[in-house]
């Protein structure tokens, strides 16, 4: 997908939100560095060939994965739909929030994250750009499948305003009642 360049879980109409520009020169940077390390390690070892082959194919292994995880991140953006807000980090996080338990949307830079009960904290680079509110909770599920109620979402994307703007706009309409119909006059 990240080839192609397409997107996983986005319906047509959907409002898209990155994240994966934050991450990317880390990424990239680990990568660089795993490569280093990789030819570093084929010098040292290629008087032993067993240790060589074993260490080369956990090099490449590690190359693979960096690069997976930054795919990931790339082809999993927050997603604004007609009814929910998709919030998402790679392949680990997926949460679907329903517009009617969003209370409150605030647009706010944080750089300081302490974990706390109920709260998820999706930073990149240790920042996030928006924060939600929630007025019941909604079940988080953890990468190895522990449940947790979460009724604080932050979260960053590479356009926060954006992002506040598209929210803000999609709960207005979500909650505002169309007028009715009036009868034709007499």
């Amino acid at each position: 997908m990240w080839v192609a360049r397409r997107r996983h879980g986005v319906p047509a109409g959907a409002g898209v939100f990155p994240y994966a520009r934050g991450q990317a020169v880390m990424m990239y940077a680990f990568v660089f560095v795993c490569v280093v390390e990789s030819c570093g390690m084929w010098v040292l070892l290629r008087g032993l060939p067993v240790l060589h082959g074993i260490v080369l194919v956990l090099d490449v292994y590690t190359v693979l994965m960096v690069l997976g995880l930054h795919a990931a991140a790339v082809t999993r953006p927050h997603v604004v739909t007609d009814d929910a807000l998709r919030v998402r980090r790679g392949a680990q996080v997926d949460l679907r929030v329903p517009f009617e338990r969003i209370a409150r949307v605030r647009r706010e830079n944080r750089f300081t994250h302490t974990p706390a009960d109920g709260e998820l904290d999706l930073d990149v680079g240790a920042q996030t750009t928006v924060t939600l509110e929630l007025d019941s909770p909604v079940r988080h599920f953890g990468f190895f499948g522990r449940a947790s109620d979460v009724r604080v979402v932050r979260l960053y994307a590479e356009d926060g305003d954006g992002l506040h703007r598209a929210l803000t706009d999609a709960l207005t309409r979500a909650r505002t009642a169309p007028s009715p119909v009036p009868d034709p006059p007499a």
